[in-house]
């Protein structure tokens, strides 16, 4: 536990507040940054009489665009489930209805079903498991792909499951 300044003790869950906070920042730095990139260098061309600057509709999808693909959320668990993994991928394993693709970067494995023909009402979901911890699986209705499912695996086998309506693919331990 650490301490601060006038002796009072930092408990885990302040830090994590800080954390957020810094991720938070970050991610308005890289806003502004992708605005300040965006915005034209010509700003005298608009008339002073409409008071609108100009470009003014070129400003707004970068940064709707910037805040998007932060995926910073509130609470871990709230808000939308990421669709992408990060890493290197390791294995792909087709079924008749999708693929799931399994990705690893060090110490951790992610796994993400993807359809063969999305559209229509189908389920889509991925699990994961890593040897000696429970399955986590995520999934939805009416999707191109899966959330994504990141699990902490070390250096220990994991097996990896994925549906799309009634196809579905099961391996066995890999990774090991």
């Amino acid at each position: 536990m650490s301490v601060r300044a006038d002796g009072t003790r930092v408990g885990a869950m302040e830090k994590r507040g800080i954390r957020r906070r810094l991720a938070l920042a970050t991610v308005a730095l890289t806003a502004s940054a992708a605005v300040a990139l965006a915005t034209p260098a010509v700003a005298d061309e608009a008339p002073a009489a409409t008071g609108v600057a100009p470009a003014a509709t070129e400003v707004a999808p970068a940064v709707t665009n910037a805040l998007h693909t932060a995926r910073v959320w509130k609470k871990p668990g709230k808000g939308p489930a990421p669709t992408a993994c990060y890493g290197r991928k390791v294995r792909t394993f087709p079924f008749r209805t999708g693929t799931v693709v399994v990705y690893k970067r060090p110490g951790y494995v992610c796994a993400v079903t993807l359809a063969e023909r999305p559209g229509g009402r189908q389920k889509i979901s991925v699990t994961v498991q890593a040897r000696g911890n429970a399955a986590v699986t995520r999934g939805w209705v009416n999707a191109r792909t899966s959330p994504a499912v990141t699990v902490h695996a070390g250096h220990r086998c994991v097996r990896v499951a994925g549906r799309v309506g009634r196809g579905e693919v099961k391996s066995g331990w890999i990774l090991c």
